[in-house]
């Protein structure tokens, strides 16, 4: 079973890599150009080219584009929210998660980091959608875990690399891919490499002893080597954390080249390394009961006699993420071929339950013992594939074709242990007594697609697409997850998606567009995480969006607003339990709701900005808002930037949500407001060898509001329910040189 995946995987580089020869040995390319102008209306809707969405975060012109936290281009045809990279370089911490970034936009909640910002992940949610019910790509590709399409925030892409993010709220064309565009994509961008060298040394120290040191090479323009270019980043961060024992040591390694081949064709060339070793429990939060005794920041602690010990719970965690991308041209078809891999291993150590539910205690050694029982938790994967795309400018549009191939292995365990005295704890009940499970598991998918950019008549373009989804898992466990017994498995899954938008440019400073459109969800592994897999065969989630919006850019003003619902089908419940459980489809969800962002340039170096959103997601048989979907989200700054000078006061509300299903009172979760403010200042020099230095100063959570984020029921009983909190007010002083 393993050499047929890994024969499949070799197979599939081969065939591209070959490909990839082949265009560049071809004399008719032509490499695809980012052009930037004093709008942002060259903005292509297409999440698969990268290269064309990254036009949408180099903004230059108008005053107020070059200041907008987020805006929307003319072009689009659904709602989405551009975050450029000047947002990101001056108004979040260095030390944040690409969640963070995120959080400025409508319809993101949560994304509150308890350790601090960038030092623990976290999760946001898109419209009341939750991570693994949305797409995240990075330079197009769509990247998460192998087990669902989930993610985690301090791995691959700290926001120091991040050169800019679009977050598009819909499935949008055929060519958006991944295996959830049904809640939208989150779509984060390398930066843009520079024509001319620099050398930049940077460092940021911070509350509770953090400091993150690093140093970027930009070769510029090599003319001696085919005007190549070339950027490398190197960074370490520490810190203690503001929980308790929850240090953090993270190194991030980033490499980019871009070469032209020939006259018009040109090579990119990308690779990250991220390794993160920190101390934090597997299931994180805090009781209510050890917020009395200990504090609101407690997590861990130095008690070896605990389940809570820090020498018990800490994880390592290695990532790395590469790919080559080829665009071209061939007999009149612009070519754009990328070729990546990815992968993601995560070696956690963790007491038994940090709520306190389980008492110490193990089946090791003496009865009645009082050892520390905890576990060993694996999940590795590696993740091959490949996204190809062929362009045709016809008379009447756009004609644009493409599949994406992909493979993935996975590697899943979790072992018990008996911490004080270093050995396997035999608590299982039949054998292999010390193993909860340990599963093999694996997927081959492709989705091929076609989509026609009509342009009818003048200012009015309609797209219809089509994509079709084959994806096909498998699973071969000599322990199963839940059932524990020895389970091989293969299902496949296949979905015919269709979309179609329309996008009207009213005139120079006004547009409009519309969507209706299909989006699907793979369904998790664990649906055969049961006895009888072949009994447990469920559809794909889909949704049916229909979306519309107005857009408006004008010298001091962007302005843009949209409405949208959303039929959620084919909901995964679950019935039986023990032996007799199974999965199947039933009933779903009505996401609906209106979002708005505004920004306005008053003048003298200020600008203001706003946006809000109203979000329901109701369940179709209670009609009650689903757990963990904030029902509303705003967010409002003040920016300023003249002269060198910058700054911004943001500050951003997560609205009401419950943290279970069914809206109890006990699990009801006001909303929550955080408050950030940064300030700093660039001294452009006239000397030979040093540019410009930069100093930068921060204040994350101004007021020092510590409100309830997140609420994780605990089946023993409210009292071991885990919260998690807003962190504690945090300072952080960055510093950089450009020589």
């Amino acid at each position: 079973m393993d050499r047929k995946k890994q024969q499949f995987a070799r197979q599939l580089m081969s065939a591209h890599v070959l490909m990839a020869l082949t265009l560049m040995a071809h004399q008719h390319v032509h490499a695809q150009t980012v052009q930037t102008t004093a709008e942002t209306e060259t903005v292509s809707s297409s999440a698969l080219d990268a290269e064309a969405i990254k036009s949408k975060v180099v903004i230059t012109g108008s005053a107020v584009a070059n200041r907008a936290p987020v805006l929307t281009s003319l072009k689009a045809t659904q709602p989405q929210s551009i975050i450029t990279a000047t947002f990101i370089e001056q108004s979040v911490t260095p030390l944040a998660d690409f969640n963070a970034v995120a959080r400025i936009a409508p319809s993101i909640g949560s994304g509150v980091s308890a350790n601090g910002p960038g030092l623990a992940e976290t999760k946001v949610t898109l419209r009341g959608f939750q991570d693994g019910e949305y797409n995240m790509t990075y330079d197009g590709i769509p990247f998460g875990d192998t087990n669902n399409p989930t993610h985690h925030s301090t791995s691959y892409f700290p926001a120091r690399i991040i050169g800019g993010m679009v977050i598009e709220r819909g499935p949008g064309n055929a060519s958006n891919l991944g295996q959830a565009t049904f809640g939208g994509s989150i779509n984060l961008f390398s930066k843009e490499l520079s024509n001319e060298f620099n050398f930049t040394p940077y460092a940021t120290f911070g509350s509770w002893n953090t400091r993150m040191y690093g140093a970027e090479i930009d070769s510029g323009t090599l003319a001696n080597f085919g005007d190549t270019r070339f950027m490398f980043n190197a960074s370490r961060l520490t810190t203690d954390g503001y929980l308790t024992y929850s240090g953090v040591t993270e190194d991030n390694y980033q490499f980019k080249l871009q070469r032209p081949l020939g006259k018009d064709t040109t090579i990119t060339v990308f690779s990250t390394y991220n390794k993160i070793n920190s101390f934090i429990p597997d299931k994180a939060g805090v009781t209510l009961s050890q917020v009395a005794q200990f504090g609101k920041n407690y997590s861990l602690n130095n008690d070896p006699t605990s389940q809570n010990y820090f020498g018990y719970n800490y994880n390592n965690k290695t990532t790395d993420f590469e790919y080559i991308r080829l665009q071209s041209k061939l007999s009149g078809w612009d070519i754009d071929n990328t070729l990546y891999t990815y992968s993601y291993n995560n070696d956690t150590y963790s007491g038994q339950d940090a709520s306190g539910a389980t008492a110490n205690g193990t089946k090791s050694g003496v009865t009645g013992n009082k050892n520390v029982p905890g576990y060993n938790k694996l999940n590795a994967y590696r993740v091959n594939g490949d996204i190809f795309k062929a362009t045709n400018k016809l008379e009447s549009g756009l004609l644009r074709v493409g599949v994406w191939l992909e493979s993935s292995n996975t590697n899943r365990h979790t072992y018990d242990l008996d911490w004080t005295l270093g050995v396997p704890n035999p608590k299982e009940a039949t054998a292999p007594k010390n193993v909860s499970y340990d599963q093999r598991s694996s997927w081959k998918q492709y989705q091929p697609f076609v989509e026609f950019e009509w342009a009818p008549v003048a200012n009015l373009t309609i797209t219809p697409g089509l994509k079709y989804m084959n994806f096909q898992r498998s699973l071969d466990a000599t322990v199963n997850q839940t059932t524990r017994i020895a389970t091989t498995a293969d299902q496949t899954y296949t979905s015919t998606l269709p979309f179609l938008t329309v996008n009207y440019s009213i005139n120079k400073e006004w547009s409009a567009y519309a969507q209706v459109a299909k989006g699907f969800l793979v369904p998790d592994l664990s649906m055969f995480y049961v006895n009888n897999p072949t009994l447990a065969t469920p559809k794909p989630q889909t949704s049916t969006n229909y979306q519309l919006g107005a857009v408006h850019h004008s010298r001091n003003l962007t302005l843009d607003a949209d409405i949208y619902y959303i039929d959620f089908n084919d909901k995964i419940a679950s019935t039986g339990t023990g032996n007799d459980l199974v999965y199947y489809n039933q009933g779903g969800v009505i996401y609906k709701g209106i979002e708005a962002a505004a920004t306005y340039y008053i003048g003298s170096g200020f600008s203001v900005h706003a946006n809000a959103s109203l979000n329901s997601a109701k369940t179709k048989d209670t009609n009650l808002q689903v757990a963990k979907a904030p029902e509303s989200t705003s967010a409002l700054g003040l920016l300023y930037k003249a002269n060198g000078l910058y700054g911004s006061l943001i500050a951003k509300t997560t609205g009401t949500q419950y943290a279970k299903d069914g809206e109890p009172a006990a699990y009801k979760l006001p909303s929550y407001t955080t408050t950030d403010f940064t300030l700093g200042y660039r001294w452009k020099l006239a000397g030979n060898m040093l540019k410009n230095i930069k100093t930068q100063i921060g204040i994350n959570n101004l007021f020092d509001k510590q409100d309830v984020t997140s609420i994780s029921a605990n089946s023993k009983g409210a009292a071991f329910d885990q919260y998690t909190f807003i962190p504690a007010r945090s300072w952080n002083l960055s510093l950089s040189a450009d020589f």
